[in-house]
């Protein structure tokens, strides 16, 4: 129960004393009234009173379905609909910000600056010191979004706990406004294939969800993400997710000094094959330090041209997006949100890494259950 700035009367029948109290579900849903004296009062009628809830939510659901549509005419790939956005939010100004972060368009200058250079940056100690701290409270920060996936929970309740979270560990969310992104994380569910925008539509039963966290520490990024059951799934999305996950770790494996980036995605490609799946080409992993995004560039597919050969001191993401269907991708009209072309379901994990003298650390590991992703848990 949350306290209300004035007293109104409790709505519990046969009762006229002074409401103190507000239930907190119907603030959440923006349901007016909901005053009660007491908690005695509110546990009293709870099982009339949650019907309200119930009421809310569906018929939220279905106006939004039946009536928003902000694109007329748009033709959708898939079954998911965009659903309402609100605004950025803000931080504090304490927290130490990227140049993308106040410019008007979002742009990233000190990327821009390094833009067509092939010169992969190899980090000192304590450049790989600032990493590793960033890449952990970027893990951090994921773990809360999995705390918070579950049915009937908007993307946009995800991102909110996420931004909340960064705030807590003095973290920039990176998404937040580069190139105008609207909120601090990524949320692509079901046939979106990255990008996705958090907002206002609720997870249902059987959709698969990936929630991309990337933080700004101190002058460094962290960037990781993983995919999430929702509820009940059905085994061929589980198979996609499962073979997503081995993909990252079977390139992962191969990462070691001397090695050409463009083999890593030779290990993706026929692990994803073999599993019926296809290859996602239009986005790739990427160096990441004290820019968001910077050499190398690092498709996931067979033969492709990739420049470089690892390094000790090198930190780069790898993050494979795996489809059932066909790799190809549009683009939704917010300039956003990659789906797959023929609406069959993608998948995608994420992991920063450092290159070693004898092979390279995930400094976005998981600390407990052996490092294994969430939707593993339940197994």
């Amino acid at each position: 129960m949350a306290a209300s700035v004035e007293l109104r009367t409790c709505e519990t029948p046969g009762c006229d004393g002074k409401a103190k109290l507000q239930c907190p579900t119907c603030i959440k849903l923006g349901i007016t009234g909901s005053y009660f004296c007491s908690q005695e009062c509110f546990k009293g009628i709870w099982g009339e009173h949650k019907k309200v809830h119930k009421k809310a939510n569906s018929s939220e659901v279905n106006g939004l379905t039946q009536n928003y549509n902000p694109w007329p005419g748009f033709r959708f790939t898939g079954k998911l609909r965009p659903y309402p956005v609100t605004p950025k939010r803000r931080l504090p100004d304490t927290i130490l910000r990227p140049d993308h972060a106040d410019h008007p368009e979002g742009v990233p200058i000190s990327e821009r600056q390094m833009r067509g250079t092939t010169s992969i940056k190899v980090l000192n100690d304590e450049e790989i010191e600032g990493m590793r701290i960033a890449c952990r409270l970027g893990r951090e920060v994921l773990d809360v979004a999995a705390r918070a996936i579950g049915i009937g929970v908007t993307t946009e309740e995800i991102d909110r706990q996420v931004h909340e979270a960064c705030v807590d560990r003095d973290c920039y969310p990176s998404p937040l406004n580069y190139y105008q992104f609207p909120k601090s994380c990524c949320t692509s569910v079901n046939e979106v294939i990255c990008h996705g925008i958090p907002d206002k539509r609720p997870l249902v039963d059987g959709d698969i969800v990936n929630v991309d966290i990337s933080v700004y520490h101190k002058g460094f990024h962290g960037d990781l993400n993983e995919t999430f059951f929702v509820g009940n799934v059905d085994e061929e999305s589980k198979k996609l997710v499962q073979t997503t996950y081995e993909c990252l770790m079977l390139a992962i494996n191969e990462v070691k000094p001397g090695v050409r980036y463009r083999e890593i995605g030779n290990v993706i490609q026929k692990h994803a094959h073999a599993n019926g799946f296809s290859v996602v080409r239009s986005y790739c992993g990427h160096g990441i330090n004290s820019l968001f995004h910077t050499a190398p560039s690092i498709p996931h597919y067979a033969k492709n041209k990739a420049i470089g050969i690892i390094k000790p001191g090198h930190t780069f993401t790898i993050e494979p997006m795996i489809s059932q269907g066909t790799f190809r991708d549009e683009i939704w009209p917010d300039n956003w949100t990659a789906v797959t072309q023929d609406g069959k379901r993608s998948a995608q994990f994420e992991h920063t890494l450092l290159v070693t003298e004898e092979g390279c650390d995930i400094i976005t590991k998981r600390l407990e259950k052996d490092g294994q992703p969430h939707f593993m848990d339940a197994k």
